[in-house]
């Protein structure tokens, strides 16, 4: 609640409030207190004078009882015949004004001496003084928080979009634009309409911006495929001589390359699409693992736990992230002292986990957020023949979630390890 600005702005009316309060207060206290002598204080030693007068000379106890009972007074008489007090059982205190240094000089205002030597003085009931003001408190408290209340329920009303705002600022950093934020009063928008409104705006150009990336990566995918096959098929019809057969594996090493380039690419538009197209079936994924396993013709040290769940998986996007995962592992594994693992295990979940490990040198920790993102390469695998072009992994990422699975990147000291989790196929 601290962090809360709707808490913070009716704390501020609230404080604000209260201080608008204490300056009237105190402004007219003071400016009572300016007019009191010039206006106040003829009428109250007049009618001070009326009250002694009433009570008589000497003074008479019955007619200051009735005196007491009439108006919310208390009296005290001292002299050499009448002593009395009007309550007795409580001290003399409450508001007098003549214990305000101003009326230091000035005692005679609230007290008189009658000719018998006899002095009469005059004050507010206790009980008109306490009692009244303690409701008065108590009301004012529940006033002040009625107030704060209803304050606290406008301002939440006032700073609804901004709810509004965030979940569609959360929604378009996860890439769903198909919902826009709500205006409220569109035709005439305040502050917070016209930011959603920008946003808005802001959200439909980066949707554009985006499909046109995609349009454009697709066409030039698509228009290279062509001019890339005839290449191969011109470059495998060249004659195997020895002066031409090292120049021939390179172009057609090179042209393998660019043919994986475009067939990634193409993929993971396909993939990254809200609606990605799957051809599921029931797959048997120890048998999928060993399958690509064995086409790498490289050793992958395998650890596969018996009784895995068959999946509904896509087996042809499900052997490309295993063939890019291992391929990646090898790669990175080629200098070390063991070749890669690939473990293979029932999830609790009723699904399948499965992770590939290499030992090689690892990436720096602040690098593996990174790495899933398409063309992103570390530093030191910028050479083409170590890096690849930065799109495996971000491929395998999109294979995973399309699949409603997770995918997590980890150091594993030495090397990386890559976790893949497939859910379980839903109950019919």
């Amino acid at each position: 609640m601290a962090h809360s600005l709707r808490v913070r702005l009716v704390a501020l009316f609230v404080l604000l409030a209260l201080a608008m309060a204490a300056v009237f207060v105190v402004g007219m206290q003071y400016a009572l207190s300016i007019g009191w002598r010039d206006a106040a204080r003829p009428l109250v030693m007049d009618y001070v004078d009326k009250l002694a007068a009433e009570i008589g000379n000497p003074p008479s106890v019955e007619r200051a009882q009735a005196l007491v009972e009439r108006l919310p007074l208390r009296v005290t008489i001292n002299g050499p015949v009448v002593n009395w007090r009007s309550q007795p059982q409580q001290a003399e205190h409450g508001p007098r004004w003549r214990d305000s240094s101003r009326w230091d000089q000035e005692e005679h205002l609230l007290e008189r001496k009658t000719a018998d030597g006899h002095r009469i003085q005059f004050a507010l009931s206790s009980a008109a003084w306490n009692d009244r003001p303690r409701f008065i408190g108590w009301a004012t408290l529940a006033l002040l928080l009625l107030f704060t209340a209803m304050a606290y329920r406008r301002v939440r009303r006032l700073l609804r979009p901004l709810d509004d705002i965030r979940a569609g600022a959360l929604r378009f950093g996860a890439g769903n634009f198909s919902q826009a934020i709500s205006v409220r009063n569109a035709q005439r928008p305040d502050e917070l309409g016209e930011l959603a409104g920008t946003i808005n705006t802001m959200a439909a150009d980066i949707q554009q911006m985006l499909d046109a990336k995609r349009s454009l990566l697709l066409a030039i995918s698509h228009e290279l495929r062509s001019p890339l096959t005839r290449a191969r098929l011109n470059t495998e019809l060249l004659p195997e001589t020895e002066e031409l057969q090292a120049s021939r594996e390179a172009l057609l090493s090179d042209l393998a390359l660019m043919r994986d380039l475009v067939t990634d690419l193409l993929e993971s538009e396909r993939l990254s699409a809200r609606h990605a197209a799957l051809h599921c079936e029931s797959v048997d994924l120890k048998a999928l693992v060993q399958e690509v396993a064995d086409s790498l013709g490289r050793p992958v040290h395998m650890e596969v736990a018996p009784g895995l769940p068959l999946l509904q998986l896509d087996p042809a996007r499900i052997r490309l992230l295993l063939r890019n995962l291992l391929d990646n592992a090898l790669r990175h594994s080629a200098d070390a002292s063991q070749p890669p693992m690939l473990r293979l295990h029932a999830s609790a979940s009723g699904g399948v986990d499965f992770s590939v490990r290499d030992f090689g040198a690892g990436v720096p920790p602040d690098q593996l957020p990174q790495l899933a993102h398409a063309f992103y390469r570390p530093d030191a695998a910028r050479a083409r023949d170590d890096g690849g072009v930065g799109l495996g992994l971000y491929l395998c990422k999109l294979v995973a979630l399309a699949h409603g699975g997770t995918f997590s990147i980890a150091n594993a000291n030495p090397g990386l390890v890559i976790t893949v989790t497939l859910p379980a196929p839903q109950s019919q």
